[in-house]
């Protein structure tokens, strides 16, 4: 189980966390769901180890052993869609980057460069080379931004047989459903409204 145990967290005196505490399974899609703004991103980033508590404990989640998206998409302009890919995976698995743009519904694309990409697109290779990152546990903030509902299901029910494990944060409504969880939030500072946790 990973566990935030009243955790408090801010940037300067804006406090985003307020002794907020959550347990969440390993397992599955968790979509974290709640206004812009409220501290989700946070959330996320202290999951990742990308910012520190300035009280309380979090555990159940083995640093340097996951895979995190950024909101933005952060994709080197120099290299192709396939080189983004072949860049991150291990010299034994690099002939699987077909794997993942066929997930994202890039093929085709593996010799396209960022430019040539849409919006939409790029970021879905961020999606894709996350992925094929590899990790114990995937965070993905707003994996689908800019990418239309029809295409997010159909890449989210993908990531479900694929059984990685993913906490997410979203705003549409529609791909609710497919989640194993869905956890209602609000904030600033975040506290939990509600949520099948499990």
């Amino acid at each position: 189980m990973i566990c935030l145990e009243n955790v408090t967290m801010g940037y300067g005196r804006r406090t985003v966390l307020d002794r907020f505490s959550l347990t969440l399974p390993e397992t599955g899609v968790t979509i974290l769901r709640g206004p812009s703004g409220c501290g989700k991103t946070t959330l996320l980033r202290l999951l990742a180890g990308l910012e520190r508590p300035e009280e309380g404990s979090i555990s159940g989640i083995v640093l340097g052993e996951t895979a995190f998206l950024f909101q933005e998409d952060r994709l080197f302009p120099w290299r192709t869609a396939k080189q983004q890919l072949t860049d991150v995976l291990p010299r034994q698995r690099r002939g699987e980057w077909h794997k993942w743009l066929a997930l994202t519904e890039l093929e085709g694309e593996g010799e396209r460069y960022p430019a040539q990409l849409s919006g939409g697109m790029a970021r879905r290779l961020a999606l894709a080379r996350c992925l094929a990152l590899g990790g114990r546990l995937f965070l993905l903030d707003e994996p689908f931004s800019g990418v239309d509902t029809d295409r997010a299901r159909r890449i989210l029910m993908g990531i479900r047989e694929l059984q990685l494990p993913v906490i997410l944060t979203c705003h549409d409504q529609a791909l609710l459903p497919l989640a194993h969880r869905v956890v209602e939030l609000d904030g600033p500072p975040l506290k939990l409204i509600c949520g099948d946790l499990s």
